[in-house]
């Protein structure tokens, strides 16, 4: 076959784990920036798809033009190599397996979640210093400031529930593109899970982390300031945001990705030797 069996992917999965766990701290640091810098790549391509769409498309086709394009941020990831918080849950079953401790993948979890963070906000104040979002009159300006105001603005208990159905999304794309053996394969892979959790409306704590600076930087940069928003602030990206987002994809991953495929194919098998 040209894919791996689900049984191969977790495998698969328990070894990349490992070597994840152990990358030296400056490597695993500067591939968690690349991640970050990528996934703000594919959130600042989808803004400008989707900055008019609604009003001339239908929000609908809209959101599947913005996913789609957003896809290209853990297309990156994947095939050119980084570190991604969301996706690394995976790593749990790793731990399960015996193959590596919970310092291990909590230090990898915690060092990859600064570096995306670091990452993001990069890529976020080169964005406003470009003028680029000034394109169309300033309409793609004010739709990335909509945007962070509508998620700054989720209610704790939604925007956990749409964390957990987009890493879900996102570890299930991962997982896809670990069973294809070709470029194409892994692209094809990451693009359906990505494109749908989009669509969908999910919340990816590593992309908020630029959509919500970036809105809160150009709220008052921009020429003609927009009536009827809800509050945008840092206490709301960071409280009302970030924080039950991030506990949402670490349940996404962890509990619906990581749990069941190691439940089913790798749970009982001794751990190897280090």
């Amino acid at each position: 076959m040209s894919f791996k069996t689900p049984a191969g992917i977790a495998e698969t999965i328990v070894a990349i784990g490992e070597t994840k766990a152990r990358l030296p701290f400056l490597s695993m640091l500067t591939l968690a920036l690349l991640a970050g810098v990528y996934i703000a790549f594919g959130a600042t391509l989808s803004i400008v798809v989707g900055q008019d769409g609604a009003s001339r498309l239908g929000v609908g086709v809209t959101r599947f033009l913005s996913g789609s394009v957003f896809s290209m941020g853990l297309i990156l990831v994947i095939i050119a190599g980084a570190e991604l918080f969301t996706g690394n849950h995976l790593m749990a079953a790793s731990r399960w397996t015996g193959r590596i401790t919970t310092g291990e993948m909590l230090r990898n979890w915690s060092l990859v979640y600064i570096g995306n963070f670091a990452g993001s906000l990069l890529i976020v104040f080169l964005y406003v210093l470009s003028g680029l979002w000034r394109a169309n009159g300033e309409a793609v300006g004010t739709a990335a400031v909509t945007l962070a105001a509508m998620k700054a603005n989720l209610p704790f208990m939604e925007a956990l529930i749409r964390g957990i159905g987009c890493n879900w999304l996102v570890c299930a794309a991962v997982w896809l593109a670990l069973a294809a053996e070709d470029t194409m394969g892994k692209i094809l892979g990451i693009y359906f899970p990505i494109m749908a959790f989009v669509t969908l409306g999910f919340e990816h704590s590593v992309a908020n982390m630029f959509f919500i600076p970036l809105g809160i930087l150009l709220k008052s940069q921009l020429a003609a300031p927009i009536a009827g928003l809800p509050d945008l602030s840092w206490e709301g990206f960071l409280v009302g945001n970030l924080l039950p987002v991030t506990v949402g994809n670490a349940i996404g991953g962890v509990v619906f990705v990581a749990l069941p495929y190691w439940f089913v194919y790798i749970r009982g098998k001794k751990a190897e030797s280090r």
